[in-house]
This record gives structure tokens, C-alpha cells and sequence, in this order.
């Protein structure tokens, strides 16, 4: 949405907001980087880097509440269970809102009037039509301009591609649990240190987040990052699934994609809107528009 801003196919934006959680992959940042220089400068569009903290410092913080990632748990009968996702709606929507109250001159707690708003561009191609929804709050209005113009996946990155960034990877924190194989395979195989943060990091949180652990509220079972909870190291994570098998065909069939970008397992993602975890993490022109 931001190359279709800049080069005037979308009204131009006021501004672009990157949610950070402090945990992204480090080509996201470069990527990001590339994009402020080659695409939003050049156009007039200020990217807004908002945060609200670094969510793998705050999960081993004693000292820090934490808002918990869906961490895969083996409970102590032997059943699977998950903890609740609170993280989307702590580092990425709170931090958004944040920024888009300071926009329209009423920072909390203050109090917006009913015709002060934003218009906000959420990113939902028709592959995911379904989880368009309107925001939660009077001050920001959902639009979503690439199923407007009925595009896909692969419109999009055909589009990228024309302008050379065709190599743009997803955003999403380097530990998310809800990686896939071939996202996890592409970190080990590519990135040895992010590797080694990752395994590093599951190890960590066998017993839960630091803070419940300090007050006395232990995890009463083990926490894992990978699906099979066992440790990351060890985890089966050159298994191709039915899932990333169908997908792997649908896309080749679709020329899509090439192989080396399937491995970057790159249709799993994060956006603040749409969270592929769980049902959607829903969340509105004192007349701008925004992107995020």
C-alpha cells in the first residue's frame, strides 16, 4: 500500500506506521530501512515507528508485566494446551492507537469528538476478504484498499516485483510460535545467529514468562515455541506439512512464487489487524489517511 501510495495509484498517505515489538527478523529492518529511503522519503510519506517495548527483553524481565505470547504448553498430565495471545494488542494495536490519538491532538486520556477521526488503510488482500473488519474505536476508520481493488497475494507481490522488491519479507517477531516448518527452517538455514537467539529464547521460557515465575505463579506443565512442544533444537521442523505441501502447489501453480520463496515460508505472517493465531484481533478522515 505504500508503493501504490507513493506512485500514485492510492491517494497519498499522510503517513505509514511500522508497529515494532523489538523482535522482528533483522531483513525486516533492512527491508523497512530500504522502503523509508527508496519509497516513503522520496514520496513525502512519514514512516512512524511506534513500540511499546521489546517483547522477548520483557518475557525474561522478572521486573516487567508481560503480555503473553501463544506459547504451545505440555501440561503435566500430558495434555496440550496454549496460553492466551495477548501480545497482538500489546505491541502492535496499543502502540498504534497511541500514535494515531497524539495524530489527532487528543493523546489519552483525553476524550475525541465523534467527528475526529482517521482513515486507516489495513493491508487484507482478497485471499484473507474475511478478516476485514471495521476498528473498535469512533476515532479510526477501517478501509481496505487492496480489496478495493481486488487484489491478491499475487497481485501484490507481482506488483513488488515490478519495482524491485520483489524480495520484501513478511513482518512478524523472529520467536512468533505460530511460525511455520519452512519459516522456522528458513531461519536456521539462513540466519545461524537469529537461530541461535530463538532456541535460546524457547529454552528460557520452558517454565513460563519470568515475571509470573517470580511472584510465584510457575507454569504448571512446559512451554515450547513449536507445535510438537518439544525444544526448537530438536523439533521436527523439516517435516513438510499436508498444509505447506497444498500450498507450496497452489502457489507454483499460480506462478506466484519460486521454491527458494516458499522455503522463506513467506504466507505466514503478522499484522496488527489480522493475526493469523486466532480469530481476528479486530481492533477509523479530522480527515488524513494512515497506513499501517
Amino acid at each position: 500500500m505504500l508503493a501504490l501510495s507513493a506512485n500514485g495509484v492510492l491517494p497519498k498517505a499522510d503517513y505509514a506506521i511500522f508497529a515494532d515489538t523489538g523482535w522482528e527478523p533483522r531483513a525486516v529492518y533492512d527491508h523497512l530501512d530500504r522502503l523509508e529511503r527508496e519509497v516513503a522519503a522520496p514520496a513525502g510519506i512519514p514512516i512512524l515507528r511506534v513500540s511499546s517495548g521489546n517483547i522477548r527483553n520483557d518475557a525474561l524481565d522478572p521486573e516487567h508485566r508481560f503480555a503473553s505470547m501463544p506459547l504451545y504448553i505440555l501440561n503435566r498430565d500430558g495434555r496440550p494446551g496454549m496460553t492466551r495471545r495477548q501480545c497482538t494488542g500489546e505491541y502492535k494495536i496499543k502502540p498504534i492507537k497511541r500514535q494515531v490519538r497524539e495524530l489527532l491532538g487528543y493523546p489519552y486520556p483525553q476524550r475525541i469528538p465523534k467527528d475526529v477521526f482517521v482513515e486507516q488503510w489495513v493491508g487484507i488482500s482478497t485471499d484473507e476478504f474475511h478478516r476485514a473488519k471495521d476498528a473498535d474505536v469512533r476515532y479510526m476508520h477501517n478501509r481496505h484498499p487492496l480489496i478495493d481493488m481486488g487484489w491478491s497475494r499475487t497481485d501484490c507481490i507481482r506488483y513488488l516485483a515490478t519495482l524491485g522488491l520483489g524480495d520484501t519479507p513478511k513482518s512478524s517477531c523472529l520467536g512468533c510460535p505460530f511460525h511455520g516448518n519452512a519459516q522456522w527452517r528458513h531461519i536456521r538455514d539462513t540466519s545461524p545467529d537469529e537461530w541461535q537467539d530463538v532456541v535460546a529464547f524457547d529454552a528460557a521460557i520452558r517454565k513460563g514468562n519470568a515475571r509470573a515465575n517470580a511472584s510465584g505463579n510457575e507454569l504448571l506443565g512446559q512451554a515450547f515455541l513449536h507445535r510438537s512442544r518439544v525444544p526448537l533444537a530438536q523439533a521436527p521442523i523439516d517435516h513438510v506439512t499436508a498444509a505447506e505441501w497444498a500450498a507450496r502447489q497452489a502457489q507454483l501453480a499460480d506462478g506466484q512464487a519460486d521454491l527458494e520463496e516458499l522455503e522463506r515460508g513467506v504466507v505466514d505472517g503478522c499484522s496488527p489487524w489480522a493475526c493469523r493465531g486466532t480469530a481476528d484481533a479486530e481492533p477509523r478522515q479530522d480527515h488524513f489517511g494512515l497506513a499501517t
